[in-house]
């Protein structure tokens, strides 16, 4: 949902929003974020937790940061967004502020609020900046569709039931019904 009027905004715009208000800046437009429900902020929460364990036992050198994390995705200011959970492998990205270009990986969780955002604003905006890897985890469909935009850019779709693996960080495997059970 659009946060105010059709103007194009740029990144003193997004800055300058109200204490507690949060939202997207995507080509120039803002765009509110509802806040998350549970069922999403526990898979938040558990591929977070799960990657997070994957670095430090491999001694890996990436950083997973779970939202509300800003992310500029270029160089005119005109996209600030805040995955559900960012993967930044090259540290010298990561500022106070946020992450300056592209993450690795990210991971959209599909809310009824950011279904058309995830599967096709996002999609395209990650793809065009550089972001190597993109998982959309969709708990209606109970399907995570996993881009990996560094060898293809059709996906695979790989039911809960199964598990996926990464490509940024291989070896790491996710599967979502075990985590949901847990």
């Amino acid at each position: 949902m659009e946060l105010k009027e059709k103007k194009e905004y740029c990144s003193d715009d997004y800055w300058r929003l109200p204490e507690g208000e949060r939202a997207e800046l995507i080509h120039g437009q803002l765009y509110a974020m509802a806040p998350p429900g549970f069922l999403h902020q526990k898979l938040v929460m558990e591929i977070s937790a799960a990657i997070h364990r994957f670095i430090k036992e491999k001694h890996g050198n990436c950083e997973v940061i779970p939202a509300p994390f800003a992310v500029n995705l270029d160089k005119e200011d005109k996209n600030w967004v805040e995955p559900d959970i960012s993967v930044i492998c090259d540290k010298e990205k990561i500022t106070e502020r946020g992450c300056v270009g592209a993450p690795d990986l990210i991971i959209e969780v599909v809310s009824p609020s950011t279904r058309k955002a995830d599967y096709c604003t996002k999609y395209m905006l990650y793809a065009e900046s550089g972001v190597k890897e993109y998982w959309i985890v969709d708990p209606k469909r109970q399907t995570t569709m996993i881009y990996r935009f560094m060898e293809d850019f059709a996906p695979v779709i790989y039911p809960f039931a199964a598990e996926t693996e990464s490509a940024v960080l291989p070896g790491l495997l996710v599967c979502i019904r075990k985590m949901l059970e847990g």
